[in-house]
């Protein structure tokens, strides 16, 4: 029993980044004079891909210094959630550019460049791919259309429904962990265009839609699809990576 408490007291900690809304986005389930309140939303699947593959996942809140969260994870989840506002890679805003969430972006923005300087493990996840490319100097396309290409923004499926295909580049990070080909989800009606610095694009859709980023010779690895939606029994190849980097990155520290 010591043993085993030893043990999951040095499981790596992995911290995921989430949503903040209003409390009324709950309705009934929230007393009505507290629905003005904001509340902090991570979901679940990302918490069970992490606990699989071996880490301890933990809910990261914007209201901690960014430098102080940093030094006591041993890894990142970039998680999904609200479009990139294109003001932050230097476009004008399209008609078809969805939902923005400012105070997020400033966040995960500041949260990236504090975890490169630092060097810890990067995972990142549809949202998660798009605004570490942003934080690097990259573009995104503010809209892939349903009816064109691969036709990414399948949200008239189940969440853990596979799509399309994801062709993963011979000798890459994300060809070691999946394979050179994949079959994914697809939840996104963004994607990234131009990439940032250092950035090497390790998978594309049949369309030609970036897939997969790395940043070699670093700890960091993004995805445009979900994989935290699609397990079995067995744990993700990404967040078994991540955990494993996490793991080695805290032993480091010690």
């Amino acid at each position: 029993m010591v043993g085993d408490g030893v043990q999951r007291r040095n499981l790596p900690l992995i911290g995921v980044t989430g949503r903040r809304w209003p409390a009324d986005v709950l309705g009934d389930r929230v007393a009505a004079p507290i629905r003005a309140a904001q509340v902090d939303l991570h979901f679940a699947d990302y918490s069970r891909a992490i606990v699989l593959a071996g880490g301890l996942p933990v809910g990261l809140s914007r209201d901690a210094p960014v430098d102080a969260m940093v030094r006591r994870i041993d890894g990142l989840v970039l998680s999904g959630g609200a479009d990139v506002d294109p003001a932050r890679y230097g476009q004008e805003r399209s008609s078809q550019c969805g939902t923005v969430e400012e105070e997020r972006d400033a966040w995960e923005l500041a949260l990236i460049a504090v975890a490169l300087t630092a060097g810890l493990p990067i995972f990142g996840i549809c949202r998660g791919i798009q605004v570490l490319n942003v934080a690097l100097g990259g573009t995104l396309l503010q809209h892939l259309a349903p009816d064109v290409g691969d036709g990414h923004p399948r949200f008239d499926v189940p969440r853990e429904a596979s799509v399309h295909s994801v062709k993963l580049e011979p000798g890459s990070l994300a060809a070691a962990l999946y394979g050179t080909e994949v079959q994914v989800n697809s939840l996104h009606h963004q994607a990234v265009d131009e990439l940032g610095s250092g950035l090497v694009a390790s998978g594309r859709s049949p369309d030609g839609t970036v897939e997969a980023l790395e940043l070699p010779g670093s700890s960091v690895f993004a995805v445009q699809w979900h994989p935290e939606m699609l397990l079995g029994a067995q744990p993700d190849a990404g967040f078994l990576w991540l955990v494993d980097r996490a793991a080695k990155a805290s032993k480091s520290r010690c």
